[in-house]
């Protein structure tokens, strides 16, 4: 890894902790910061998930976009790009960067793509592809409660 990527993740990680802690503004600027010194899908991304904390959806979808330019492979963007279309009520729309998040060679958590994918079909009133999507889920991360309890509910409407 060459000293600018190198410097770029390491300002990453840091906008990382401001974002967490609550920061946003230190956290956009270090992501920013990190993006000049070396485009990384994971800074794209972040700096993406900032501004939909701050209700800036459009931006947050346009990088998303540019980390799925830098690096295809990495699955959080499509994921992101779904959650926010889910957000602006685009439910189809979603569904298309939802299903591409699935199959992303890098990405984790794997299962947050299936639970959205179960959100919108709720949603949708499609209960029974809800619950494969929240079971897909859950065959990747067992100890999900949100999903244990979403699937026993809907299963109940089923009945």
């Amino acid at each position: 890894m060459n000293d600018e990527k190198k410097r770029a993740l390491e300002l990453w990680q840091e906008g990382q902790e401001h974002h967490v802690a609550g920061d946003l503004d230190r956290a956009v600027a270090l992501y920013m910061e990190s993006i000049a010194t070396y485009p990384t899908a994971e800074a794209h991304t972040f700096l993406g998930w900032a501004h939909s904390f701050k209700g800036n959806l459009d931006e947050a979808i346009n990088e998303c976009i540019r980390a799925i330019e830098v690096d295809p492979t990495f699955g959080n963007p499509y994921n992101d790009i779904g959650s926010y279309l889910m957000r602006q009520g685009q439910l189809d729309e979603a569904i298309e960067w939802l299903e591409k998040a699935k199959s992303a060679p890098r990405y984790e958590p794997r299962h947050f793509p299936h639970m959205n994918l179960g959100r919108i079909y709720v949603r949708l009133d499609r209960i029974a592809k809800a619950i494969d999507e929240f079971q897909q889920a859950l065959a990747i991360e067992p100890d999900e409660p949100t999903c244990r309890a979403l699937v026993a509910e809907l299963k109940k409407l089923l009945n």
